[in-house]
């Protein structure tokens, strides 16, 4: 499964005084259903990342609630996993050895394990690296190991916040094709967190742009243009660019509020 439901949810950082208080989220609501490719995107500082917690499970709401498959989210659990920014690796592990970690709490034995490793190394375009450490390969290379850990263990729910913000343009683009391959094949639920519109454009089937600080749901666009996408879309399709210019407009709205 992995059906997501977002209702109401506000969320408050501070003390006991409200007068300290500081919303970081004020009544969002949003569905998104199994298997959808669902992009977040908004002004610095408006709660994206503080909704993705709630989602994990690593916030909890002060208001609202937030359900995966109809139970509400009280923590984290193994149906829903985190790609971050930093790729989190274990220097003292190879490749296939960080890909394998999370499969040893899943109580597997080596054989499966094995399988399993092979498969989202093979998922990831990692052949050949199995035995190399993280300082051996590059950025984009510990990214792809990054992304096959995530994977191996079969979560539900993939959950991404900005996980190509530190690579160079043309890496993030080659890792967003592989993002949309692997989602093609798996079918699984992704929820991405991005400030590059095109990103979102590109991998998304919808994005939700959210308002400057408290964080609500300004607008929710279908991304109507057929998949699979190839990377051209980005600056000959019509369709492509209108939704650009859309989203653009809704940004820039809220930013100038943001700084006002």
């Amino acid at each position: 499964m992995g059906d997501i439901s977002v209702s109401r949810v506000a969320k408050f950082f501070g003390g006991a005084d409200p007068a300290s208080r500081v919303l970081a989220l004020d009544d969002v609501s949003i569905e998104i259903p199994t298997g959808q490719f669902l992009c977040i995107i908004g002004p610095s500082g408006c709660g994206k990342t503080t909704l993705l917690h709630t989602i994990a499970g690593f916030e909890r709401p002060s208001r609202g609630q937030a359900l995966i498959d109809g139970r509400a989210i009280s923590g984290p659990g193994p149906d829903r996993i985190v790609i971050f920014q930093e790729y989190g690796l274990y220097p003292w592990m190879t490749v296939a050895q960080n890909v394998e970690f999370g499969l040893r709490a899943k109580g597997l034995n080596a054989r499966r394990r094995g399988e399993i490793v092979r498969h989202f190394i093979n998922l990831v375009r990692l052949n050949g690296f199995e035995d190399r450490y993280p300082h051996e390969i590059s950025g984009g290379m510990k990214q792809r190991v990054s992304i096959a850990r995530a994977l191996a263990p079969e979560p539900a729910v993939v959950l991404m916040d900005e996980p190509f913000a530190a690579l160079d343009s043309l890496t993030r683009d080659v890792l967003q094709e592989e993002i949309l391959r692997i989602w093609g094949v798996t079918r699984q639920t992704f929820v991405l967190i991005t400030h590059n519109v095109d990103e979102a454009i590109f991998l998304g089937d919808r994005v939700m742009v959210m308002t400057a600080r408290p964080g609500r749901v300004k607008a929710v666009l279908d991304v109507d243009i057929p998949r699979p996408r190839d990377p051209a879309v980005r600056t000959h399709d019509p369709r492509f660019l209108a939704i650009k210019d859309e989203l653009s407009a809704h940004l820039r709205a809220e930013v100038s509020l943001a700084a006002a």
